[in-house]
């Protein structure tokens, strides 16, 4: 007999062989009905299986999230069988659940096209309704190899053959058609529901490798409810209408060409805006004490062979050898510059934490195919942060990077953060003590931070996902539509200071190696802007817009106007344009609206004779008239940073 908890506290028996089908029936009709699969100690599996063994068992419906895997698994084979079905003869591959769906890539003569996908549906929809039920066999490889040897299926051989030796080979067949998978999978292709829709085509090489042929990959989206399957479509709707791309060429921001693959051309509103995130940042900065530095663009490759980066990373840069034969590397990240400056000169335990930051331009090689606007590019500028402190301080530093972080995100709007720790993974360096040691701390940190978030943070552990050298705190934000973005870490590293030879003189007069902790919040500048033109659809809040405000005339009487209200509003501080052009004012209004510039401010000849302005808003239909004075004050103050904000009511407080 075996023991299997429950979650209500229970504690039963049963014969090894009960299968989590015939659990689910003892304990209700109901359950039994809405029953999907079972979890045993966490993992899931098929009802059909047999138990086995004692452990915590759950039974899974289908409105568990964990079934949302098992709906997209099931959608992916019976697209699979859809597409057989109407073109026997295509040759099945892999078909794998993805984030927010799945895929399935086909071998056929004619690549499929976006027209062929509403077929396939209705074939999908007809398979469902059929309710076949799932059932698993486990063959030999011989009899894997010689039934899809004799479908055709050249592929799956290639699949089968490269199963490790001892490794069942499970086949799984809903009705008359089977695949080699994994599993698990539901109890009937009935579960997985109407809410499922065939989103785009693409060309897919075999295994990833441009050498091997070209299939067809068609995507698809699957959830529990059609209420979940229209949210997540008018999302994607509303990702398009926010591409940073498309809004890069309305707003004039940046382009790329071909010339330079993977590197960003500002334009000038757009480096404008790069540059009042910098200021942001330094400003920022200035009050944690951070000192900022500069390491070379270019070094040897010896220093990069002792950081360690050659041998893990030497694929993703940038070599150049000089006629002296001597080889250099363009920094892929700044952190073996900043322990140079570390190490030139000697330092007292009286110097820690050392805090360095820089905003340093870096390149990565990235496969063309991988490029993306600014969300991925080969060269880029990371905000990043380095300090230097002892095991004693490395808490506190951790707990102050943390606040530096939320604080950054929620001036740029961003109110639901997830902290993640990622721990050691099973390549790394560093001894397991130091592991122990900096895991136990970065717990600690994590479990202060949820309880100083007044629920506004969420936290949560990834296990084996941390950087080979040290635990890490990733920090993930939510955009206004519900995408998550990672941006900020918090690294430890063993790896570097002992790689340098990097020390301090502790207060017993002795050489001590420092902890060094790498801290981005930003990440890479170019894709947080990225994020923060969808996030913000190009309607940027006032203090950060590129350009503020454009002064545009009804009439040619009141251009001397115009560009008298243009120089006030500069000398408040404030980003300012003139459009005097001999064009209706309804089509300049028209024009700089899908430019994104937040405020219009209209002048004619009644403006012109008592001094005021008629002010439009991006995105309102509603106008204001004012006085000039008044305008300037209230536009001057809007346009204030947060941090200066801030800071000058701490000041004002503090009276």
């Amino acid at each position: 007999m075996i023991d299997l908890s429950f979650p209500d506290g229970s504690v039963r028996q049963f014969e090894p062989t009960v299968t989590g089908a015939e659990i689910a029936a003892g304990i209700s009709k109901s359950l039994a009905k809405k029953s999907v699969a079972y979890a045993l100690d966490g993992e899931v599996r098929d009802l059909s299986d047999p138990v086995g063994r004692s452990g915590a068992l759950e039974i899974v419906t289908r409105d568990d999230g964990r079934a949302l895997e098992l709906i997209r698994h099931d959608a992916a084979h019976v697209m699979a069988q859809a597409v057989q079905e109407l073109w026997p003869g295509t040759q099945v591959t892999i078909g794998p659940v993805i984030e927010n769906g799945f895929y399935y890539d086909f071998a056929r003569d004619t690549p499929f096209t976006p027209d062929d996908l509403p077929v396939i549906e209705k074939k999908m929809a007809e398979i469902i309704r059929r309710n076949a039920p799932f059932t698993k066999e486990v063959w030999s490889r011989e009899k894997a190899r010689e039934v899809f040897a004799a479908k055709g299926e050249a592929y799956k051989v290639e699949l089968v053959d490269a199963i490790p030796a001892g490794q069942d080979l499970k086949i799984y067949a809903q009705g008359d058609w089977f695949d080699l998978c994994r599993g698990p999978h539901m109890a009937s292709t009935g579960q997985i529901g109407e809410a499922f829709k065939l989103m785009k085509v693409a060309g897919a090489y075999w295994r990833g490798d441009s050498n091997n042929p070209m299939l067809t990959r068609i995507y698809g989206t699957a959830w529990a409810t059609k209420e979940q399957l229209d949210a997540y479509l008018h999302m994607l709707e509303e990702a398009e209408k926010r591409d940073h791309r498309r809004l890069g060429r309305e707003m004039d921001l940046f382009h790329f060409q071909e010339e330079g693959p993977g590197v960003v051309f500002w334009h000038a509103h757009g480096w404008k805006m790069f540059q009042t995130l910098v200021s942001y940042m330094r400003r920022r900065l200035d009050t944690q004490g951070y000192d900022e530095v500069n390491a070379p663009q270019i070094l040897d490759k010896a220093l990069w062979e002792t950081s360690g980066h050659w041998g893990w990373y030497k694929e993703n840069m940038f070599v150049t050898e000089t006629e002296d034969e001597r080889v250099f590397a363009i920094k892929p990240m700044n952190c073996p510059g900043h322990v140079q400056i570390f190490k030139h000169g000697l330092k007292s335990y009286r110097d820690l934490p050392i805090r360095y930051a820089e905003f340093g331009n870096v390149h990565r090689y990235e496969p063309s195919g991988a490029l993306h606007g600014l969300m991925r590019v080969r060269g880029f500028t990371q905000d990043d942060a380095h300090v230097f402190c002892t095991e004693d301080q490395l808490a506190a530093e951790c707990l102050r990077i943390n606040d530096l972080i939320l604080s950054t995100y929620s001036d740029f709007g961003f109110g639901e953060i997830t902290v993640k720790l990622s721990t050691r993974p099973e390549k790394r360096v560093g001894s397991d003590a130091n592991w122990d040691h900096a895991e136990a701390i970065m717990t600690g940190v994590l479990e202060d931070i949820a309880r100083n978030s007044n629920g506004r943070v969420k936290t949560a552990i990834n296990p084996g996902e941390g950087a080979f050298y040290g635990p890490k705190f990733e920090y993930v934000l939510r955009d206004a539509i519900g995408r998550d973005w990672q941006c900020g870490t918090t690294q430890v590293d063993f790896n570097l200071p002992e790689r340098f030879g990097a020390f301090y003189i502790d207060k017993d007069s002795e050489k001590r190696q420092p902890v060094m902790v790498h801290r981005a919040i930003c990440g890479s500048m170019e894709r947080f802007l990225g994020i923060l033109i969808e996030n913000y659809a190009g309607h940027m809040p006032l203090w950060f817009a590129p350009l503020q405000i454009v002064v545009a005339t009804i009439t040619s009487e009141a251009d001397d106007y115009a560009r008298e209200v243009a120089a006030e509003l500069k000398k408040a501080g404030l980003r300012v344009e003139t459009d005097l052009r001999n064009e209706k004012i309804n089509y300049k209004v028209r024009e700089h609206s899908v430019a994104k510039v937040p405020v219009i401010l209209v002048c004619g000849k009644r403006e012109a004779e008592e001094r005021t302005v008629n002010m439009r808003r991006l995105g309102s239909r509603d106008q204001s008239s004012g006085t000039l004075v008044e305008t300037i004050a209230a536009l001057g103050e809007e346009a204030v940073p947060p941090d200066l904000r801030r800071a000058r009511e701490a000041s004002v407080a503090a009276q």
